[in-house]
């Protein structure tokens, strides 16, 4: 099979947004801030805050499951659903009975890697068609998307759609979006979202993340609510040396000394520090919100935690054991950690679980022996892991202001038709395109052609997605392996206080934290010390951190917690 043989999942792989960049990779692990607008009042909502509660009942969809199809593994635990028996691709089922574009015009602009198709391709011109909307892409480079999107917020030509990761939601854009995007709640609030069945089966969880400037702005993409960082290892490896996996810290580091041989350039891991913070019980990074908990009635910030610091400790320790690959402590390239693992220089490392499936592909093609796992994470010290869940969504699209509502009608068709689930006709369109053209059948599994791999790729699925799922019609195995690592993980998930919150922190205190990421990666490189890091800590808390901590208080004492 080719790597290209199926899409992975209704999570950020599925988009194909996570599989091929360092930026968005960084993202998803927590290397980035996310801040987001999201108020409550009139007009065009509070600047700052959130909306939870009573008030975001007001707004939120009617959640509608669908019975479409049945996933062969259900969703639990906040997993994703699975499916793991082959598309029947002769029996395949109907998710949008009758067109529900009205044949309108609409520009959307998207983030893209690659070379962008031209708009007029198979692909492009067969959605138009089964949708009802005539839809033209403004692709522009996935790599420097921030900058495009600020300049083009910052005017008045914003096209008619924008799609916006949650890594690119910060600066002066969340402010941007309360004035330039339309409220959705007028179409989609309360029972009014049943018009279109398959957004109505999207999570309420995803769509209390879309609410922004105290309003429904933004169609999500539906993520599981598990850890997308797993431990990822080389089984092959390991079966071939009668190594087990670790069970502690310390059974980690004493496995990794024995493992790693610098003469046969063999290391037993890449830099570990995100696992590090699952291992310990440390708070999510990847959204400013999540670094917030109420412990013992107070509220703590996970800077201030002894897992924290726990956790860059046992890091640093496996860098000054010599057991990370060097190139990992020269620069901390986390974009080339895959390529060290393939190639059998480091032994584990930690990415998000959809390289389980992008990895296995990539290696079956001309390595038939090569096999990985994800570790199952382990507390630190060797009894049950303390897992904390991320957002249910990150990556959002809008629609401007300026469109009229025959557009915004237009542009749920499109959502509607996107969001429709595995094992549907339209899911079959808008995940591989035009049979014959964008894709070929081979014993059963749809396979893209380099005209597929090209065309059908970071476009309408921008636009909706149904509820988190996992499917690879070419290695079901693994499909099977990551969802029953989610839902095991699950099971030792828990909900911080301000999860399913979409908040804007001031702007005086937007930038107090910016430098602890880089002092995470100093320390573990030895460069730094512990004690340097509880001196930062010290200064964020006399420099904003105390005051902010207050802000969040008034925030939770008046708008409550979601989960």
């Amino acid at each position: 099979m080719t790597p290209n043989a199926t899409p992975v999942s209704a999570a950020p792989s599925r988009r194909r947004f996570l599989a091929s960049t360092a930026v968005a990779a960084a993202a998803v692990a927590g290397g980035m801030p996310l801040l987001t607008a999201c108020g409550g009042g009139g007009g065009e909502g509070r600047k700052e805050g959130t909306t939870s509660g009573k008030e975001a009942k007001k707004i939120l969809p009617t959640y509608v499951a669908s019975n479409v199809v049945a996933p062969d593994i259900p969703a639990k635990n906040g997993s994703a659903a699975g499916f793991v028996k082959p598309i029947d691709l002769k029996n395949l089922k109907t998710a949008v009975p009758e067109k529900l574009g009205k044949g309108g015009k609409l520009k959307i602009m998207a983030p893209f890697w690659g070379t962008p198709p031209s708009n007029g391709n198979p692909y492009y011109r067969a959605m138009n068609e089964a949708i009802g909307v005539q839809v033209t892409w403004q692709n522009q480079d996935g790599n420097t998307y921030d900058e495009k999107l600020g300049a083009v917020l910052a005017s008045s030509d914003i096209p008619d759609v924008v799609v916006v990761p949650g890594w690119n939601l910060n600066g002066k854009i969340p402010s941007a979006i309360n004035a330039k995007f339309a409220d959705l709640g007028e179409f989609l609030s309360g029972d009014k979202v049943k018009e279109y069945p398959n957004l109505a089966a999207v999570p309420t969880d995803a769509w209390q993340r879309s609410i922004f400037g105290g309003r429904l702005r933004a169609i999500p993409m539906p993520a599981p609510y598990v850890t997308d960082i797993a431990p990822l290892y080389r089984k092959d490896i390991f079966d071939k040396e009668g190594y087990e996996p670790p069970a502690s810290a310390a059974d980690f580091l004493s496995w990794a000394k024995e493992a790693t041989n610098a003469r046969a350039k063999v290391w037993a891991c890449d830099d570990m520090k995100w696992t590090a913070f699952t291992v310990f019980g440390v708070l999510p990074g990847s959204d400013k919100a999540l670094w917030w908990n109420r412990i013992d009635g107070k509220l703590v910030n996970r800077v201030e935690t002894e897992e924290y610091l726990e956790a860059l400790e046992w890091t640093r320790k496996l860098y000054a054991a010599g057991v990370v690959h060097p190139d990992a402590k020269a620069g901390g390239n986390q974009g080339n950690a895959g390529n060290r693992f393939t190639a059998g220089q480091v032994l584990v490392y930690s990415q998000n679980i959809s390289d389980l499936w992008g990895k296995t592909a990539e290696q079956r093609t001309h390595n038939k022996d090569f096999e990985m796992g994800a570790m199952d994470i382990w507390g630190h010290d060797g009894g049950d892991p303390t897992l904390w869940a991320v957002q249910p969504a990150n990556i959002f699209t809008f629609v401007s202001k300026k469109a009229s509502k025959e557009q915004i009608r237009d542009f749920l068709a499109v959502a509607n038709y996107c969001a429709s689930p595995y094992g549907t006709k339209e899911y079959m369109l808008t995940v591989f395109g035009v049979e014959g053209t964008d894709y070929t059948v081979k014993d059963g599994v749809p396979t893209k052609t380099p005209q597929g791999i090209n065309e059908v790729n970071g476009a309408f699925d921008y636009t909706g997605d149904p509820a988190a799922y996992i499917a690879h019609p070419d290695l079901p195995e693994i499909a099977r392996q990551q969802v029953e690592w989610q839902q095991r993980m699950g099971a030792f998930t828990k909900k911080s206080t301000f999860y399913g919150l979409t908040v804007t922190e001031p702007s005086r205190w937007a930038n107090l934290a910016d430098d602890f990421e880089q002092l995470e990666d100093d320390v573990v490189r030895g460069r730094k010390k512990i004690s340097d890091v509880q001196q930062a800590v010290s200064d964020w808390k006399k420099q904003g951190g105390d005051d902010l901590r207050g802000w969040y208080q008034k925030l939770l004492d008046d708008n409550g917690s979601a989960s």
